[in-house]
């Protein structure tokens, strides 16, 4: 059997955050919920981006291994990086 890094790596992944179809359902809904409010568009994109991949990272928790502390670190990491911009520090 040849070694296939990406089954590897989908394997591992679905062990740490659960089976993706799980994991996706809520964080699109997730995002929905947010992408639905009347000022979601007055976003930057930035700040639509760093909002829904939370949400991703609050799915990966909720489905996975909430022990798992890159996905904290994620998500403190998201927010940062709009913090920071507005602040005048680009990344």
């Amino acid at each position: 059997m040849s070694h296939d890094p990406i089954t590897a790596l989908l394997t591992e992944r679905g062990a740490a955050y659960g089976p993706f179809v799980d994991q996706a359902a809520t964080s699109q809904a997730l995002a929905g919920h947010l992408r639905a409010t009347c000022r979601y568009g007055r976003l930057d994109a930035d700040m639509r981006e760093a909002l829904e991949l939370i949400a991703m990272k609050m799915s990966r928790i909720v489905h996975g291994n909430p022990n798992r502390i890159d996905s904290w670190d994620d998500i403190a990491g998201y927010a940062r990086l709009v913090a920071d911009r507005l602040r005048g520090v680009v990344r």
